[in-house]
């Protein structure tokens, strides 16, 4: 039985992250690792940092991840694409270029007879207005068809430049780590959609940026990935348990 793989939230191409190509590869050399022995990769939203497609138009850069992508679907290994609150924007190119399967929404799935249940984590109980607000107007079509008229030139300037002071913002005000089981809004929001659907197995979370393995009941256990800015870390499950690892140069440490 071949591994399945899930991380998230690299953040490719942001403006607060120094040595981006580095970055990148880093990214590229650990898929590289896995595409003998991965049956399947979750990328679990916020791959980038900020994704737009127009119509004939994609951003430039990012070569070396999208080639690594399209050498493991070629391969034969299945790559999931979930959007986050970053790359939202993602249309049809990844799958049409690439070969991965696009989720814009939560996915519940069945790997190896267990239930899983996979999303980015945005908008899952977080009770802030302003981010709820931001977050419509980005999904919202009209506005999606209002931007697509800006010049790339100056669209992709806009959102790289309002990611990197996202970033910078949260950096400077110190985004909490955990807080624990009854304050943590995913945990919240995962103990309430446990209690309408008991059979899930394993709930699983980008987004956060903190790194998180909690049994919530007998049954359910839940995950957050941490990231691929300062972590480089990563679930893997092998059919019958479920690992968490850190990528380093050249080897992985479970």
């Amino acid at each position: 039985m071949k591994p399945i793989y899930f991380l998230s939230d690299a953040h490719l191409g942001s403006l607060a992250i120094d040595h981006s190509r580095m970055h990148e590869r880093r990214l590229v050399r650990f898929l590289d690792s896995i595409k003998h022995k991965a049956a399947a990769v979750y990328l679990l939203g916020d791959m980038f940092d900020f994704w737009y497609e127009y119509r004939y138009v994609v951003p430039r850069g990012y070569t070396r991840f999208l080639g690594k992508l399209s050498e493991l679907t070629d391969m034969g290994v299945e790559v999931h694409f979930f959007t986050g609150n970053h790359d939202i924007w993602a249309y049809d190119y990844l799958e049409r270029e690439c070969g991965v399967v696009l989720h814009k929404q939560p996915l519940t799935t069945e790997i190896y007879g267990r239930t899983f249940f996979l999303a980015h984590g945005d908008g899952m109980g977080d009770p802030d207005r302003k981010f709820k607000f931001i977050r419509s107007v980005f999904h919202n079509r009209l506005c999606q068809r209002m931007f697509s008229m800006l010049h790339p030139r100056w669209a992709m300037w806009f959102g790289l430049t309002w990611a990197k002071h996202s970033r910078m913002k949260h950096a400077a005000t110190e985004e909490p780590a955990y807080m624990g089981e009854h304050r943590e809004h995913l945990v919240l929001y995962t103990k309430e959609y446990i209690a309408r659907h008991p059979d899930i197995d394993f709930f699983i979370y980008g987004h956060r940026h903190i790194e998180l393995d909690l049994q919530l009941t007998k049954r359910a256990r839940m995950i957050i990935l941490g990231d691929w800015i300062t972590q480089f870390t990563y679930a893997v499950f092998d059919g019958e348990f479920m690992h968490l690892g850190e990528y380093v140069e050249g080897e992985s440490r479970m």
